[in-house]
């Protein structure tokens, strides 16, 4: 697990935390052998923020998207930079 959320991790983790959504999330859940970046449980959604590092890993993000799926999480994916933009819109 990482020590410390980036910047846009934590601009959508104030919008997600404290059940303002009516939806209880939790940072860094771990799910079988992933680290997802944001979770309901309650919902089996999983929320991931991909940033540049992602663009060179949009293989490795499909098939662990496809494992989630098949162990009957969505998953979601946002860009950081929609993240940054406009956290509302995200």
């Amino acid at each position: 697990m990482r020590h410390a959320p980036t910047r846009t991790e934590q601009r959508l983790w104030q919008r997600l935390s404290g059940s303002q959504l009516g939806v209880g999330f939790r940072r860094q859940v771990v799910i079988g052998e992933y680290i997802a970046d944001f979770a309901a449980p309650s919902r089996r959604l999983v929320v991931e923020v991909d940033g540049g590092a992602h663009a060179s890993r949009r293989h490795l993000d499909a098939r662990r998207d496809a494992r989630l799926t098949r162990a009957g999480w969505r998953v979601l994916r946002l860009e950081a930079a929609l993240v940054e933009a406009d956290v509302e819109a995200a």
